[in-house]
């Protein structure tokens, strides 16, 4: 029996084992159980599964009865129930707990969140002034390096590389993800200075998993008021300048569906969800461009510009 309840994203989550994460709180928007498997046996039946990848760590399976199979070699595995209501898991050996518990609570999770008809996004947010600005965009557009720098500025962390919203009546409420931050070793050090890690992420990256805790990080709701699009760093690194760009509500719609955390299930009913929550949050929430060269020493005339159009959307609101 799960001994143990947290939650994150607002969603509370029961679990057989310790995980690093807030203590469980009544308001919630839906619960998720996480159960360790056994050590031996395989954790489902893939003969119909299709062979993995030859040359991908991760590999995705649906099975039979509606779950899914999401396997990253050396860090985990995971079958996610159809209704998205229990996560069964087992650590690899070659994992530490640390970065098992990024891809259980992010990318696993993830498939728990949508089966439960959630449309997460692939964004981070920091709070500035009591509310949430956040920044949409795929690995490696600089997201979190974006949200490091306003840390160092004295803002708060509020979640990092998935984004879980709510509608409400004066707006669109964010949720709080887990107390941790994923950044490269460079970043890490000159916005954090030599702050503790618990352990990378993976053998294929050099990013670091940092906790966040204290006053740095924000364990409660907060209204968002803007959404930032990063620019791709193929097109950021031919930049000079930092520019903030208005889109038109047809740009917005398609880079808020860009901006989708997990695009692996895939059906009519997904598709026909997603359209509502994009067109929602497009009339209830500002979105804008964010142009910027990628370079360290330029973030944070990037944080006084976000700061300064947080405060003239504030204003106009």
């Amino acid at each position: 029996m799960s001994r143990y309840r947290y939650s994150v994203y607002g969603i509370g989550v029961a679990s057989d084992a310790p995980l690093a994460l807030p203590a469980y709180t009544a308001d919630r928007l839906a619960d998720v159980e996480c159960v360790t498997a056994a050590a031996a046996g395989p954790l489902a039946d893939l003969t119909q599964a299709g062979p993995p990848h030859p040359r991908s760590w991760y590999r995705h399976a649906s099975l039979p009865d509606g779950s899914t199979y999401v396997r990253w070699d050396g860090i985990g595995e995971f079958v996610v129930a159809a209704d998205g209501q229990r996560i069964t898991h087992r650590q690899l050996n070659a994992s530490s707990f640390e970065s098992f518990q990024v891809y259980m609570l992010g990318q696993a999770l993830s498939f728990a969140l949508v089966k439960q008809s959630f449309e997460p996004l692939h964004a981070t947010a920091v709070v500035v002034g009591g509310q949430a600005i956040a920044f949409l965009g795929d690995n490696a557009f600089g997201k979190s390096s974006l949200a490091a720098c306003f840390l160092e500025a004295g803002h708060q962390m509020l979640t990092d590389d998935l984004l879980i919203l709510r509608p409400a009546a004066d707006g669109v409420i964010a949720y709080p993800g887990p107390p941790r931050i994923k950044l490269f070793r460079a970043v890490a050090r000159r916005f954090l200075g030599e702050a503790a890690h618990r352990g990378g992420m993976n053998a294929e990256t050099d990013k670091l998993i940092v906790p966040i805790d204290g006053d740095r990080r924000c364990s409660h709701p907060v209204r968002l008021a803007a959404i930032y699009t990063l620019a791709a760093p193929r097109d950021a690194c031919r930049r000079t300048d930092v520019s903030i760009e208005p889109l038109s509500a047809r740009e917005v719609f398609f880079e808020l569906i860009k901006g989708t955390f997990n695009r692996r299930l895939i059906s009519r009913q997904r598709l026909e969800r997603q359209f509502s929550f994009v067109g929602a949050l497009t009339e209830r929430v500002p979105v804008r461009k964010l142009l910027y060269p990628r370079a360290l020493d330029r973030l944070p005339e990037v944080r006084s510009m976000l700061v300064a159009d947080l405060q003239r959307l504030t204003f106009l609101d």
